[in-house]
């Protein structure tokens, strides 16, 4: 009979090569996207993605929907912003947690960037708020022309911080998934809060 503890040690162990591999993948991932001789040609428009990424493109939406929409309009921005807040402590809490180095820590910097906003990579700031609004876009205005824009530029900010060496893979996808699914489970309860 096997032991509950000889089990125990043995998940134990195949979560460490898990990890490890999944970390390898990171790495090889990160080196094909910041070597990739295509995106090198578009190096301009990843810079300019991470820069709109910081906060720009989506407070120009904001204040066009403040100064030129309606009554719910101003409704979902007053949601998004309830949202973001929300999003943003729980971003600080799970990098404080995880403490994972960004790779121009590592040694990796992209030429032209070697300024990050803080530490830690896990998960991509940038990923977690744009993939976040590009679900409250989706839930708010779900024409599929605004929600394939919407994606398709929080897809351009998630690569760019990968092109540009300032996160893993991991971490954009981390920070996708943590932003759409706290846009997804906050909305509809914020929305009842905000008439």
């Amino acid at each position: 009979m096997i032991g509950t503890g000889s089990v125990a040690v043995r998940l134990g162990n195949l979560l460490d090569r898990l990890g490890e591999r999944v970390l390898a993948w990171d790495e090889l991932a990160l080196e094909w996207v910041g070597g990739n001789p295509f995106l090198r040609r578009l190096d301009g428009i990843w810079v300019l993605a991470t820069y709109l990424g910081d906060g720009y493109i989506w407070g120009l939406l904001a204040l066009y929907l403040i100064l030129f929409g309606g009554p719910s309009d101003h409704r979902n921005v007053l949601v998004s912003l309830a949202v973001l807040m929300v999003e943003i402590t729980v971003l600080r809490l799970f990098k404080a947690f995880f403490a994972r180095p960004r790779p121009i820590l590592l040694g990796r910097v992209h030429p032209g960037r070697t300024a990050a906003l803080d530490v830690h990579a896990f998960p991509s700031g940038h990923a977690t708020i744009a993939f976040g609004i590009a679900c409250l876009i989706a839930l708010f205005y779900p024409a599929w022309p605004n929600v394939l824009l919407a994606y398709l530029v929080a897809g351009a900010i998630g690569l760019s911080r990968i092109y540009l060496r300032e996160h893993f893979p991991m971490d954009v996808i981390g920070g996708a998934v943590l932003g759409s699914s706290m846009s997804c489970l906050l909305a509809p309860p914020f929305c009842m809060l905000i008439h």
